[in-house]
């Protein structure tokens, strides 16, 4: 099949989640034997910290505005078996009126960030990469979070067909390698700064730092303020390339994740840091939603933390016992959640599309 997408980003990491999600499935899809062509505005903060120029095994058309690659676009379309625009694309409307406009086999929207939209479409706020009408008119629409947020996408977006389609992980980029010291941690946390993250942040991450002065805690990330609550103990490394992601989970003796808001209160929507982490053999150390345990069994593939005392509790585990929690999340990771998995799952959903255009799944 010819896939051509309309995203937010596959050249740059910095600052969102889209990214190295996106590298890995679209190297599983070409290993399928498939074609993608993604489309990308060329903005000044992600060109800024590109870290990839690229696709090994597809190609990135990086353009500066939607009136120099219309026409582009619309030729890709016209052969292409699926135009796909995902949230979050710079110019989403846009996009959607050109896929929705053209003989691609199958339309489809994929909402890396339902919770988010739902959110706003809740809040009667608009939504800038999603049509005036809704996501009535796709064939198809994809979802990165699964349980109620496939029935809200179609009672409050008009969607027809949906299907909920994880994060993965590519366990070729993400695996395990030699620490390095200076990403050696007692509890290790990698993300950009987000508000709505900060709350679980600091009781399950900072707090306990600041009760545990003896343990050496470590922050990666993009776009924290200088009013963070740092403490002595806290150690911080700017954002880091997804090439840097293996050495730092390596080095950690535990890593903490902690879900945004939107996404923790819908539930089914795991990051997909959590099979990085696990890729790279690292224990992980959760924060509490509903359907994590479809993803991994909690005590035994990973830790969850409900408030500041758990979560020191799991820091103060054994290594032997850190160390079997890693090796089950692993095994579960390769044996379920790679992007070869989501490129099967996929293929599988679109050729059901191509089935049975009218029929509505979820």
């Amino acid at each position: 099949m010819k896939l051509v997408i309309f995203g937010l980003s596959v050249s740059s990491s910095w600052g969102n989640g889209h990214a190295t999600l996106w590298r890995g499935l679209i190297g599983a899809l070409a290993r399928h034997g498939h074609e993608v062509v993604f489309f990308e505005r060329d903005v000044p903060y992600y060109a800024a910290h590109r870290d990839l120029d690229a696709l090994p095994a597809g190609t990135l058309v990086l353009y500066p505005e939607w009136d120099a690659v219309r026409h582009a676009a619309r030729a890709h379309l016209a052969d292409a078996d699926v135009g796909m625009v995902t949230s979050y694309c710079a110019d989403g409307v846009a996009a959607c009126e050109l896929v929705l406009d053209s003989n691609a086999a199958v339309r489809a929207f994929y909402d890396l960030d339902t919770p988010v939209t739902l959110a706003r479409v809740g809040a009667g706020k608009p939504v800038p990469y999603l049509p005036a009408r809704g996501l009535g008119d796709f064939d198809l629409v994809l979802s990165y979070t699964g349980g109620r947020a496939l029935d809200a996408l179609q009672s409050q977006l008009g969607a027809g067909r949906v299907a909920p389609l994880y994060g993965s992980v590519d366990p070729a980029v993400h695996r395990r390698v030699p620490p390095v010291e200076a990403y050696r941690s007692h509890l290790s946390y990698l993300g950009t700064y987000a508000d709505d993250r900060q709350r679980a942040l600091e009781t399950l991450f900072v707090v306990p730092a600041r009760h545990l002065p003896h343990r050496r805690f470590l922050i990666g990330g993009a776009q924290y303020p200088p009013s963070f609550p740092w403490t002595d103990n806290i150690y911080f490394k700017r954002h880091l390339p997804p090439s840097e992601h293996p050495a730092f989970y390596s080095s950690s003796r535990l890593t903490l994740n902690i879900t945004r808001q939107a996404m923790a209160e819908m539930g089914d929507c795991p990051s997909g840091r959590l099979f990085e982490a696990a890729a790279c053999g690292a224990p992980v150390l959760s924060d509490s939603w509903e359907g994590l345990d479809a993803f991994f069994t909690p005590d035994r593939e990973i830790l969850v933390a409900t408030d500041t005392n758990t979560a020191i509790a799991a820091i103060e585990r054994s290594d032997a016992e850190l160390a079997a929690v890693a090796r089950a999340a692993r095994e579960r990771t390769l044996a379920q959640h790679t992007a070869e998995h989501r490129a099967a799952e996929l293929e599988a959903i679109i050729e059901d599309a191509l089935r049975d255009p009218s029929g509505v799944e979820v």
